[in-house]
């Protein structure tokens, strides 16, 4: 399939071309029984894939189009198609499961895309594609961000668990568990997000698009979170479920 659209969807959307390793990952992933482990498993073999920003099509005065490719991620991408590919068992149902994670309600429009991570983990766990990560203590953070000024002010809350709490608890987090890390600009939620893994030795990993080195990748998550200005994050983990075709 190399070279060539990923499925015929019509003119409003748009399949990069070169997808031909995503087929190949959901049918290798399969003979794992547990969505984490295919999550840990299709990441993996991602790692090395080039990082690129603005990854998507659509603006307010662009049509929004419907962007797949493995060539390419930025860290919210690099999220999406994994868990996407992780939950599928064919194609049709990886294109279902993305529009699903990317939009409200699987409608590929630029004003229904999930912009912020917020909204991305709250409609995430409202469709029943993620659950949160229970761990205790956590707190509530509530923002006023504007971050997409053509949306104007927007509320979002996030329950959130501070980086020592995340430190400390490594052994209740599953490989493959979704982590966001919230922002401390008073105008944005989330600044970054990946996904956990760990190495031989159970040390806890970050698997993620990095803008910085520019590639997908993995490093040890407590030279993440020193490194950068991590205060609190937020834990989300994939159910298994058979993706539900939305009605446009």
């Amino acid at each position: 399939m190399a070279g060539l659209p990923l499925l015929a969807a019509g003119g409003d959307f748009a399949f990069a071309a070169k997808v031909a390793s995503i087929e190949r990952l959901i049918q290798e992933a399969r003979a794992l029984p547990d969505v984490s482990q295919r999550i840990d498993f299709i990441s993996g073999k991602l790692l090395g894939v080039r990082y690129q920003a603005n990854m998507l099509i659509g603006g307010p005065n662009h049509p929004e189009r419907f962007v797949v490719r493995d060539d390419a991620f930025d860290c919210v991408t690099f999220c999406e198609v994994v868990l996407a590919a992780a939950i599928a068992r064919d194609l049709g149902e990886f294109e279902t499961s993305l529009r699903r994670i990317r939009y409200d309600h699987g409608n590929v429009q630029y004003d229904r895309r999930n912009h912020y991570f917020a909204d991305w983990c709250k409609r995430n766990i409202e469709n029943g594609i993620c659950r949160p990560v229970a761990i205790e203590p956590s707190v509530v953070i509530d923002k006023t961000v504007t971050w997409h000024r053509e949306f104007g002010k927007r509320e979002v809350s996030m329950i959130a668990v501070a980086k020592a709490t995340l430190m400390d608890n490594a052994k209740v987090l599953a490989a493959g568990d979704i982590i966001g890390f919230t922002s401390r600009r008073s105008n944005l939620d989330f600044f970054h997000t990946g996904l956990i893994a760990f190495g031989k030795g159970g040390e806890l990993l970050l698997r993620h698009g990095s803008q910085s080195r520019g590639r997908a990748l993995e490093e040890k998550m407590a030279t993440f979170v020193t490194v950068n200005p991590v205060k609190y994050v937020t834990l989300l983990r994939a159910a298994e479920a058979t993706p539900v075709v939305e009605r446009r």
